[in-house]
């Protein structure tokens, strides 16, 4: 009985030491996404009429809504490991931390069924990772127009994606 006490002990300090050194977003990630988001505390429409508040959140944003900064923190907060959870789920190679954060960054602004379904994911996934920064650029479009914005940010996500400092 002293055995199987001891191994699952063992069992849980291996379990809550994976859980605890998973990947999560940097401060330079934050930052980021924090600069081409921008903080907005009163809801207003994005470039394609979706109504967005905070950091970019759009979930249950309504015409009129209002929030504090420590909402839009509190949201920015949960909306990250949101978007760290799809990226984990659909990328099958291991990646830097930069890489990570250029990933977390576009699906942020993108959402997770355009990485599903991109052609970003299939050569990231193959290993192709050279690829990855011109996939990214590729997504500059907003109701059918490039956004200067769009474009820039999507630099800034390939370079950090191309940085092979961390």
């Amino acid at each position: 009985m002293k055995t199987l006490i001891k191994w699952f002990f063992v069992l849980v300090v291996i379990v809550l030491g994976l859980w605890w050194f998973q990947m999560r977003t940097s401060e330079a990630g934050i930052a980021l996404i924090k600069s081409f988001e921008g903080c907005r505390t009163v809801a207003y429409q994005d470039a394609v009429g979706v109504w967005t508040i905070g950091y970019g959140h759009t979930i249950d944003v309504k015409e009129g809504m209002t929030i504090t900064q420590h909402q839009c923190d509190v949201m920015l907060e949960v909306d990250i490991e949101t978007y760290e959870n799809y990226v984990k789920k659909q990328v099958k190679v291991s990646l830097t931390q930069n890489q990570f954060d250029a990933l977390v960054s576009w699906v942020y602004n993108l959402g997770p069924t355009n990485l599903r379904k991109s052609t970003l994911l299939k050569v990231l996934n193959a290993g192709k990772y050279e690829e990855v920064p011109y996939q990214m650029k590729r997504w500059i479009h907003a109701d059918g127009k490039i956004l200067k914005g769009l474009v820039l940010r999507r630099e800034a996500e390939a370079e950090l994606f191309s940085n092979e400092s961390n």
